[in-house]
């Protein structure tokens, strides 16, 4: 018996209880919206949690290793990102007119879901090596990180993750603390140069945005997603129709339902209940995540675990208020929930990172 509380103790202890509950509530939603949208397919849900253990065996693998080894995995890890991101440029397998997968013969990966993990941790090491003499030449460095991933990413063209790639760069940066000026005047930048980020806007990509504008234009083509979206999301009602009645979904009226949309499908058949009970999970993740943040020992353990939680919470806002119409539609996954084994890896080593700060804070005191 000893042996084996011994063992159970060995096991657990990295383990944040709250975090992992937490995230295993919104990962058992994910997994009953799923089996629904994929019209009843154990062999999809199977896929899923063959890829849920996997993820969840990184995250303990993750969560046991103390913040300075992680730090240490921080170069390799980016450039073994960029280097897979050039290979999908050379080699990748194309869906959809994308290329952004690598096969691998019995799987394939997506290793722009590896550069999530990779670039945060890159820049959080970066600002850690220069702790306490940060200066803008830094911020300068920090930005050329983020941009040559970024482009590699949208040439696949995949824009809505190289904007969420920039978004997680950019939360280091601000951690790491980057001038409200500089932002603003980023911000003011960025908007002037508009006109010419809409020349390098693929013609599918413009065609959402006006689309997001005014879905009606074109309901049957490139507003169709948005309007049967809204559509699933609004018939729902306040207490949904009920598990696997969602007359959109089943009815082969809702596109991507099992990845990018399943968020309708979720709020049809639990209505606005439903809603806000996943909201709140996600709120809980996300305030347990910036605990985590604020007790960090370290700056790179706050950078991490900062930039981590916001990048969660990124990613839940953009994928439900795309699939509200309150976005435009940019292919993003809900996290957790979303149907996808890369990007369930991905997020797992997230939240192994975030329970590695909270375990070894105190290690590092001492």
């Amino acid at each position: 018996m000893e042996l084996v509380a011994r063992i159970w103790e060995f096991v657990v202890r990295p383990v944040d209880r709250f975090l992992f509950g937490i995230t295993m509530a919104i990962v058992a939603v994910g997994l009953v919206t799923l089996f629904s949208a994929a019209d009843q397919s154990a062999a999809r849900v199977g896929n899923q949690l063959a890829s849920l253990a996997v993820a969840l065996v990184a995250m303990w693998v993750v969560a046991n290793v103390p913040p300075p080894a992680l730090a240490r995995t921080a170069v390799p890890l980016y450039v073994l990102g960029l280097v897979l991101l050039l290979a999908v440029a050379m080699f990748g397998v194309v869906v959809n007119g994308s290329r952004r997968w690598l096969s691998l013969g019995v799987t394939r990966i997506q290793p722009s879901e590896l550069m999530k993990v990779a670039l945060p941790l890159m820049l959080a090491w970066y600002f850690q090596k220069f702790e306490g003499r940060i200066g803008w030449k830094d911020f300068v460095v920090a930005a050329v990180l983020i941009a040559v991933p970024a482009i590699l990413v949208k040439r696949q063209p995949d824009l809505g993750t190289a904007s969420l790639l920039m978004a997680s760069g950019f939360f280091v940066l601000y951690l790491a603390g980057l001038s409200w000026r500089i932002i603003v005047g980023l911000a003011a930048g960025a908007g002037a140069l508009a006109p010419v980020f809409w020349g390098l806007l693929h013609d599918y990509q413009r065609r959402r945005i006006l689309t997001f504008i005014d879905p009606t234009q074109d309901p049957l083509g490139a507003g169709y997603h948005i309007t049967q979206a809204s559509i699933a999301i609004g018939s729902g009602g306040v207490v949904g129709k009920g598990w696997l009645n969602g007359t959109q979904t089943h009815l082969d009226f809702l596109p991507e339902r099992h990845t990018d949309f399943i968020f309708a499908v979720y709020g049809e058949e639990f209505g606005l209940i439903g809603n806000v009970v996943l909201i709140l999970l996600y709120l809980m993740l996300i305030v347990r995540g910036m605990m985590i943040a604020a007790n960090a020992s370290t700056l790179f353990g706050r950078l991490m675990a900062g930039s981590v939680t916001l990048m969660l919470f990124t990613y839940a806002f953009v994928n439900m208020g795309m699939v509200s119409g309150v976005l435009p539609v940019v292919g993003v996954p809900l996290p957790f929930v979303s149907y996808g084994g890369t990007a369930m890896l991905s997020l797992f080593i997230g939240i192994g990172i975030l329970m590695s700060v909270q375990a070894h804070r105190k290690l590092v005191h001492s």
